[in-house]
């Protein structure tokens, strides 16, 4: 049994999808799914499935979702294993998904971000790599990507994305304690371009590359940050950001040595 949201869901039993084709059924697996073992309401599931213009008798459509679950649980289950019914349950106000032996990638990922952050919060800056590079190696892609999502698992998605934001400039911290910047830049690069306006991301690739040698490119960075913040919010970079800029621009020593991080500017 595996159950993965962080890329295209995946759903099995025995080797065998429960994703269904269909767009709705298959909205509302992932939504019981992201709570695995965890109770659903009817009317979270009508949220997510219809936002604020349900059809009629909306329940009726979900009870009819459900019971197309079942059957593709039914057919995946072995004969002397557990009923459909016990795994997917109904309860007084919504229903439960609970899998016996199975873990959502999403709490691994959260597990091992967890424990890396720990370990770079007391300066082990080799074993919080290592955590932190399994964490980010659980992500197949954008959580659910190939599910059509409404308010309820957009919620979970956000909170996941931006949990994986905050590993990627923790692990940047940890290898840039470890003099190993050059790895970073094309993560970084590739992050920075999808939060433009996220400064510490900007920060941590613009150190990044005045430490390996590409001084040019990083107040080329800087500059695109300052053009996106004015442009978009009508502020310019924080304080620290203009500090590093500076001492990019006088080739401040401390730039280069990896003891020192961003706190220090």
């Amino acid at each position: 049994m595996g159950v993965a949201l962080l890329g295209p869901f995946v759903a099995t039993v025995n080797g065998t999808s429960l994703v269904p084709s269909a767009a709705k059924p298959r909205q509302v697996l992932a939504l019981l799914a992201a709570n695995l073992g965890r109770h659903v309401s009817v009317t979270a599931i009508e949220r997510e499935l219809w936002g604020d213009t349900p059809p009629g008798r909306p329940a009726a459509v979900v009870q009819t979702y459900v019971k197309q679950l079942r059957r593709a649980l039914a057919a995946a289950l072995p004969a002397s294993g557990p009923d459909a019914k016990e795994l997917l349950c109904r309860t007084h106000t919504g229903y439960v998904l609970d899998l016996p032996g199975t873990g959502l990638d999403s709490h691994e990922f959260e597990r091992l971000a967890r424990h890396g952050r720990q370990a770079l919060a007391r300066d082990a800056a080799e074993e919080a790599a290592v955590l932190l590079d399994k964490a980010l190696a659980v992500w197949r892609g954008p959580v659910l990507a190939d599910v059509r999502t409404g308010t309820v698992l957009q919620t979970e998605a956000r909170r996941l994305e931006e949990m994986r934001r905050g590993v990627v400039e923790s692990r940047a911290a940890a290898y840039l304690s470890l003099g190993r910047h050059a790895e970073l830049i094309g993560d970084l690069a590739m992050m920075t371009d999808r939060y433009p306006l996220q400064e510490n991301l900007h920060a941590l690739l613009i150190l990044t590359l005045h430490r390996s040698g590409r001084s040019d490119e990083a107040l080329r960075a800087f500059r695109r940050l300052r053009a996106a913040l004015v442009s978009e919010l009508g502020i310019e970079p924080s304080q620290r950001l203009q500090r590093l800029h500076h001492a990019i621009l006088s080739d401040d020593p401390q730039l280069v040595s990896t003891a020192s991080d961003l706190a220090v500017f």
